[in-house]
């Protein structure tokens, strides 16, 4: 909930789950003199499927409600805030490439080789129109939603494009809004967290990786990926750092 911070004032607070606040500057000019209105939010694939919450098909380990609970306060203190909000969500034919049911003989989580490239197979996940593909936070939330991986022959752990090189949204989307900087979170660390993280880098965006706010499907590979996107550039927050987002968005936190 928000409140004024005094009278006669234009900040605001806003109480977090965790007893940390946000100070939000809700006047037009001052949001634009320190940067809030270039400031992205990219929510990656925060799906039933994904998730211990909702025994989803493919649940990434620490999914349970605490963690969805912190993904869902977090954005909706994006939202009081009006920074652009964008969810990606994979949104597979059912006989998608990446299912081991699409490969005769294969079991889930074989490694094969597809046009040369080393391919997890996953089980059935997140299918068009089923429950398990449907989005655990409030769809009010965001300003546009990224569907992905809706190819049935390629896979696509980017929000901004699939292994075929075909372009989604994304990208148009952010540069239309004016965004330059991205906050990145979400399932999982090691695949579309990371894939959208180096896509958003290559296309010259400041990204920020906000740990307490992804999950990953292995510990070795999740700790791979995020040297990996750091030693690219991207800025590794353990948490939603005051600093750091005062810096590039206007979100004022305190500092502990």
């Amino acid at each position: 909930m928000l409140r004024r911070e005094g009278i006669g004032t234009n900040r605001y607070s806003a109480e977090t789950h965790e007893g940390l606040s946000f100070v939000l500057p809700l006047d037009q000019k001052e949001r634009e003199s320190i940067g809030i209105m270039k400031t992205g939010v990219i929510v990656v694939d925060v799906q039933a499927d994904f998730t211990e919450l909702k025994q989803g098909a493919l649940a990434v380990r620490g999914t349970d409600r605490v963690f969805i609970d912190g993904v869902r306060w977090s954005t909706e203190m994006f939202k009081e805030a009006k920074v652009t909000l964008v969810a990606t969500q994979d949104w597979h034919p059912h006989n998608h490439i990446s299912f081991y049911t699409s490969h005769e003989g294969k079991r889930p989580f074989d490694v094969t080789l597809i046009r040369g490239k080393e391919q997890v197979l996953w089980p059935p996940h997140c299918i068009q129109g089923t429950a398990g593909a449907e989005l655990v936070l409030d769809e009010g939330f965001f300003d546009a939603f990224i569907k992905t991986g809706t190819d049935a022959e390629y896979e696509s752990y980017s929000g901004f494009k699939d292994d075929g090189g075909s372009e989604t949204d994304l990208h148009r989307i952010l540069q239309q809004r004016g965004v330059t900087n991205v906050i990145v979170y979400g399932i999982a660390t090691d695949y579309c967290v990371k894939a959208t993280v180096m896509d958003a880098l290559v296309r010259g965006y400041t990204v920020m990786v906000v740990k307490s706010l992804m999950r990953g499907v292995d510990p070795d590979t999740s700790a791979r990926a995020v040297e990996e996107m750091k030693k690219r550039g991207a800025v590794l927050l353990d948490k939603l750092d005051g600093e750091t987002l005062r810096e590039s968005c206007g979100l004022l936190l305190p500092s502990s």
